[in-house]
């Protein structure tokens, strides 16, 4: 079968006509490929990171350093993915169209966590022996209340300690 065919044909999680480069707060996760745990481990409900987990934190704090219409909210590096909140604080496109799928806009969700996978992969092209470290697609929730938002973060917060109580496979 043509991998082409198969590429055009693929079904986008993003939310139809949504523009991903508006302004406001959004729930992204990140997993690892076959939830490999490569960013540390879990001990009394604290998650520990290793080398790369710590260059995954890095990263992440690095993101307005390349993107400075966005800014962090809570956030943690698991073992296996990524849970963060990002806020677009400035549109920096307004006169741009919305996107198309496939066609990334600077400063849209896709874009930041577009760079954000490749400078964690370049850590591990160097210092690691996985030659494919993400999903290819990533989870994102637009945050659309102050309620939601609170309820996000308070999972983001407790999920180190509730690692235990999640069905592994």
């Amino acid at each position: 079968m043509d991998n082409t065919a198969t590429i055009l044909n693929r079904r986008s999680i993003r939310l139809k006509g949504y523009d991903y480069s508006k302004k406001g707060l959004y729930f992204i996760t990140l997993c690892c490929e076959k939830r490999r745990q490569l960013f540390g481990e879990i001990i009394n409900g604290k998650m520990e990171l290793n080398e790369a987990g710590k260059t995954a934190h890095n990263c992440w704090q690095a993101i307005p350093d390349h993107f400075p219409n966005v800014q962090l909210e809570e956030f943690v590096i698991m073992p296996d993915h990524v849970h963060g909140v990002l806020r677009i604080i400035l549109e920096v496109n307004e006169s741009l169209e919305k996107n198309e799928y496939g066609k990334l806009i600077r400063g849209s969700i896709g874009s930041i966590i577009k760079g954000y996978k490749i400078g964690v992969t370049k850590w591990f092209r160097i210092n690691g022996d996985q030659s494919t470290i993400w999903q290819r697609n990533y989870y994102e929730v637009i945050i659309r209340n102050p309620a939601d938002h609170g309820r996000i973060e308070d999972y983001i917060r407790n999920n180190p300690k509730n690692w235990k109580n999640k069905k592994r496979k």
